[in-house]
Formats: structure tokens, C-alpha cells, sequence
């Protein structure tokens, strides 16, 4: 059995780490190393004992909280992503402000006594939208991504130098927490092509993110193709598969690093699938397993929280088999979406207490939530009378064609008369409602493999709408190629191709000056509420009352609701209320004029609770 490096780490401590520095000696650089199975943390032996956090999932407000409860559940160190889509939403346009902030975030980690591994991508999978990659990059179908082809390496090229301008100086030879630096994503899972993950490496060097310890981690199966020879390679896996998949990384790397670079502590929602939870006992019991034949561990997910807005991915191994994830990215994780510790936070924290020698800190107690008033619909604006200037084509453009990321298009063609027929939409990409004359005819769903719907009848001219929902774009396998979302590909009436279109963008990204009035409002419609807060304190919105379609706060978009579940609220933090009237607006496809939301306490997790199922 290899020595147990935690309680090797306890016992150089108490020996040196606290001796003063001679009088106006300046302090040693800092140094974390691999030597042999394990680290080294300026010189001494060091068990990594991580887990993963999301900046953008967590209100910036919170960074602080649920890196305190990270602290004290034991972990010595943070994994986030970096997370490319919400960095540079159009080519050459960055943000790094308020929510995208991430060196701030890095800078709360050391603030805790926390390390940091940073994992830049470019791609994250991570359940998020498109892997991390912006959808940008699809508009051009000729690029490949996570290739060699060159106009995809120059647009990495260029993120990655500008992500390094935040991120070099939190270094730690550079005073900063990041230790070390994951070399892409689970790459074998993908692919096997060494020269892609060559030329990143020399791109992840220019830009200044590989000075310091550089790793690629994999799936057991893929370790041989996801690594190079000369880096460290790490072990990702769930529940239950711990001993095969650690005897995997130690027959493939029989001398090299021992550390699980992702052990799944939970697992993720999808739309109307069941609701994940698994078993924290388990998994208390394989950490211990890990820890104590000295492997580092990171835990994912630590606080999965919540993929505000857009920003859920979808889960996909062929691009058929679509299945997009929910706004809820609870996880099942130590703590909960808000920020509350579950039972399998004290049982992870006994053991790595037990294995490290330290006593454990008192279990956080978990933040007050309310309940707070909110007003049946007085006010609503019908799409239909809000649509902006349209873009002509004779065949449907998708959204990145039409230099639009998210949210929604309004495709409409004119129909002769006829007799009706078969409507197919090759490729659509995810959701779309079928009007003829505004009147709806039929739903297409990605997840059920639809792909037809049958018109009606026309004795005259008709108009024909299609409007078309991007549910999430797929982040995993090779789909992610193919993912523009909209129309993708010919739209087709009784075999012969409609042409002569107009499309509207609706990326919904500002509300705020909607037209409401107190007219009543069905079909695809916007409409605003108010809830009252005393005082602000988190909440879940219960959208029961709801079918299918997105929800704002204020100026913040809290993201999806689709009553075909498991999730059947949308977490609702505390500081972005204020005290008094907080205006709500969502948009319900199938609004009916009735939509009553509620509050509730804690999320509520089930099956289809209305049997329309949103059609």
C-alpha cells in the first residue's frame, strides 16, 4: 500500500509550516510538484483532497458562502471549469464582469485557504451548453470542433491568450491559489488524435496556463487514448466503480500519479426523465477507499447549483438520441442547489477527517428559506404582436446564421391552398410549436425523435409559422459538430420544399420593455406578475401552474420550466430580490391566461405533473 500522504501532510505542518522567516527574509516561492504517485507542496508530500464548484452556476454573492462550507467539510482545494461561452458571447467580445468573473472567484478560494485546479477547456462538457464552446463558432458549418482544422485552433488560440491574461497572475508561482491545470476534457471519450492534443498544449503554453503542473484526465477506458505520454494522467468515474477503474490507471501508469480527477458524488437531471439521487454512504465508503491508498481525490460535483438562463446542456451520443438537461443542476451533491448541506456532507466530511487526522468542523447550518406572495397575472403581451423586423431567405437560416446564440426564432413561410399534408422539419433542433394562421397545429420534439407533424386542410392562402426553441444544445460526443440550433435542415410539404422565408429573432435577452397590457393573453404569450418580499431570502418558484417556457426576475434570467419534470421549481436566490415588489415575467408557449405561480421552501422533484405535457 503506497504511504498515506494526508496524514504525511499533518505531520510536516506541525513541524515547519508555522516556523517565522529570519528577520527581512523574503518569503520561498511556492512549489507544488509531481513526485512519483503523488504531490509535493514546497517540497513536502501533499494528498490533493478537492471538488468542484462552478462560479457561473452560484450567485457571485454566495462565492463566499459555499467556499467556507467546502473548507469545512475537509477539502484543501477547488476544480472549477472556465467556461468559454459566457466569456466571449460574440467573436472578439469578452466579459469577465460581475457573474463571469473568475479571477475573483479564484481570489475568494485563497481568501479561504483553498488551492485551485483550473480546467480551461476548451471544452467542459460539464451539462452545459455546448460544452463551454460559444455557439458562435457554428455559423461557419466548416469548422470542427475539437480538431485540428485551422479556424478552429486560431479562435482557441486567441480565447486561451486572453483567458491567461486573467488568469497568469493567480498562479502559484505568481502568488496566486491555481496549482495546476487540466490539459482538455476527457478527450479519449472523443477521440484519439495526439496532434490535436499536442498543438493545445503548445496553445495552453502561449498562453501562459501550463506553468506549472499540467494533466489530462479520462474515463478508465479512454486513459490510452485521451493522454500524452509526457503528462500526468488522472482517473474520472462514479459510484461504485473506484476499485476497477483505480486498477485501470495503475496498470496503464504503473509508476505515475495516483488521483481521480473526477469522482461523481451525484448525477444530473434530464426533461422528463426521473429525478437522479444516489447513494452518499457509498460513496463516503470509496472515498475513504481512494484516501487512503493515498490517491488525490476531487469530488464532482461538491455544489452543482443552478445553469441560470439558456445555459443547460443536452445529452446526446448521436445526435438523435437528444436528451437536454434541466435548469437544476442540483446533482445530488454534498450541498444541495441552495447552497444546503445534505446528509452525505457530514458522512464525506467524517472520513476525510479520519483519513487526514484534523477534527472536523461543525456541519453548516443550512440558510433560511421563505415563502413570499406572488400576484395572480395582471398584465401579458402576446409574441405574435411583438415580433421584431424579419430576415429574408429562400431557405431557413439557423440561429447562428442568423447571429443569434439562444432563446428563440419565429420561422414563417406562406402556404397556397391544398389539402393538407405531411409538414416535415429535417434536423430541428430542439423544440418547435406548428401554427397555421396562428392556430397551433402540432409539436415537434427533438426528444421523442419527432421530425413531422400533418396540416390541415387550406380552402384559401395561409400563413404557416414555425417557432422553434433551442432547448440546449448537446455538450457531449461528436454531436457537438453538428449542433446548430433552429431549422438545420430542409423543410419540406408533401416532399416538395417550401421557399420564401421570413424569420424573426427572439433571443428574449431583454424584457424588461415589453409592451405588457391587461388585455388577456393565450397561445405563445409573456406575461408579469409581482412578488412581494419583506425581507429577501431564498425561495423556489413551484411552476406547477405553468407548461413550457423560461422565467425572469427582474433583469435576471432564472432559466427553464417544462412541466413534463423531474424539476417543477426554479431555485431563486435571495440577493437578486429586493425588498418590496420584485417584477416576475415569463414566457408560456401554451399560455392559457390562468398561469398562477406559487413559492415554496425546497425544490419539488416528480414526474409530468400536467398532462397537456406542454403540447
Amino acid at each position: 500500500m503506497r504511504p498515506l500522504f494526508g496524514f504525511m501532510l499533518c505531520a510536516a505542518l506541525s513541524a515547519s509550516a508555522l516556523a517565522p522567516l529570519p528577520a527581512g527574509a523574503a518569503a520561498p516561492a511556492r512549489r507544488f510538484e509531481v513526485s512519483g504517485a503523488g504531490f509535493l507542496k514546497d517540497g513536502k508530500p501533499y494528498q490533493v483532497i478537492s471538488a468542484e464548484m462552478h462560479y457561473v452556476r452560484i450567485p457571485r454573492a454566495y462565492w463566499g458562502d459555499r467556499l467556507r462550507k467546502a473548507k469545512a467539510m475537509g477539502l484543501n482545494t477547488i476544480t472549477t471549469y472556465a467556461f468559454w461561452n459566457v466569456h466571449e458571447p460574440q467573436p472578439g467580445v469578452y466579459d469577465f464582469t460581475g457573474q463571469n468573473d473568475l479571477a475573483a472567484f479564484i481570489r475568494a478560494a485563497q481568501a479561504e485557504g483553498l488551492d485551485v485546479i483550473l480546467r480551461p477547456g476548451p471544452y467542459v462538457c460539464s451539462e452545459w451548453e455546448l460544452g463551454g464552446y460559444p455557439a458562435w463558432l457554428l455559423k461557419d458549418r466548416s469548422v470542427l470542433l475539437r480538431s485540428t482544422e485551422p479556424k478552429y485552433t486560431a479562435a482557441v488560440e486567441r480565447w486561451m491568450v486572453r483567458l491567461g491574461q486573467e488568469v497568469k497572475p493567480l498562479l502559484l508561482k505568481n502568488g496566486g491559489p491555481i496549482v495546476a491545470t487540466q490539459l482538455e476534457n476527457e478527450y479519449g471519450a472523443f477521440g484519439d488524435d495526439k496532434a490535436y492534443l499536442e498543438g493545445l498544449e503548445a496553445t495552453y503554453r502561449r498562453a501562459g496556463l501550463a506553468e506549472g503542473i499540467l494533466f489530462t484526465s479520462n474515463q478508465a477506458s479512454d486513459l490510452a487514448k485521451g493522454s500524452l505520454p509526457h503528462l500526468p494522467s488522472v482517473v474520472n468515474f462514479g459510484s461504485g466503480g473506484a476499485e476497477k477503474s483505480l486498477a485501470k490507471l495503475e496498470t496503464y501508469r504503473p509508476d505515475g500519479l495516483r488521483m481521480v480527477g473526477e469522482y461523481w458524488a451525484g448525477w444530473f437531471d434530464k426533461w422528463g426523465e426521473e429525478h437522479h439521487e444516489t447513494d452518499g454512504r457509498k460513496e463516503a465508503e470509496e472515498l475513504r477507499f481512494m484516501l487512503q491508498r493515498g490517491y488525490s481525490v476531487s469530488l464532482y460535483m461538491f455544489h452543482g447549483g443552478t445553469s441560470f438562463g439558456w445555459m443547460n446542456g443536452a445529452d446526446s451520443h448521436t445526435g438523435k438520441d437528444y436528451h437536454p438537461d434541466t435548469t437544476s443542476y442540483d446533482y445530488d451533491a454534498p450541498l444541495d442547489e441552495a447552497g444546503n448541506p445534505r446528509y452525505k456532507y457530514g458522512l464525506l466530511a467524517s472520513v476525510i477527517s479520519e483519513v487526514t487526522g484534523k477534527p472536523p468542523a461543525p456541519t453548516p447550518a443550512p440558510n433560511l428559506a421563505k415563502t413570499f406572495p406572488v400576484s395572480s397575472v395582471k398584465r401579458s403581451a402576446s409574441l405574435w404582436r411583438n415580433l421584431p423586423e424579419p430576415v429574408l431567405a429562400d431557405r431557413p437560416l439557423t440561429f447562428e446564421e442568423l447571429d443569434q446564440n439562444y432563446g428563440y426564432v419565429l420561422y414563417r413561410v406562406p402556404l397556397r391552398p391544398g389539402k393538407g399534408g405531411m409538414l416535415t422539419l429535417k434536423g430541428v433542433h430542439s423544440y418547435a410549436q406548428v401554427y397555421v394562421d396562428q392556430k397551433l397545429v402540432g409539436v415537434i420534439d427533438r426528444r421523442l425523435d419527432q421530425e413531422a407533424v400533418t396540416l390541415p386542410e387550406r380552402t384559401g392562402a395561409a400563413t404557416l409559422d414555425i417557432l422553434v426553441e433551442n432547448t440546449g444544445r448537446v455538450n457531449y460526443s461528436r454531436a457537438i459538430r453538428t449542433e446548430q440550433a433552429g431549422l438545420t435542415g430542409e423543410v419540406t410539404l408533401e416532399g416538395q420544399p417550401l421557399n420564401d422565408w421570413r424569420m424573426y429573432r427572439l433571443p428574449m435577452d431583454d424584457v424588461s420593455k415589453l409592451p405588457m397590457s391587461a388585455e388577456p393573453c393565450v397561445g405563445p404569450c409573456f406575461y408579469e406578475v409581482e412578488m412581494t418580499v419583506d425581507r429577501p431570502a431564498d425561495t423556489y418558484l413551484d411552476m406547477r401552474g405553468l407548461h413550457k417556457g423560461q422565467l425572469w426576475l427582474g433583469n435576471r434570467n432564472l432559466g427553464r420550466f417544462w412541466s413534463v419534470g423531474p424539476v417543477h421549481t426554479l431555485y431563486t436566490p435571495a440577493p437578486w430580490m429586493r425588498s418590496g415588489a420584485n417584477r416576475i415575467v415569463f414566457f408560456d408557449l401554451t399560455g392559457e391566461g390562468a398561469e398562477r405561480l406559487t413559492t415554496v421552501k425546497a425544490p419539488i422533484f416528480g414526474k409530468v405533473t400536467n398532462t397537456r405535457e406542454a403540447q
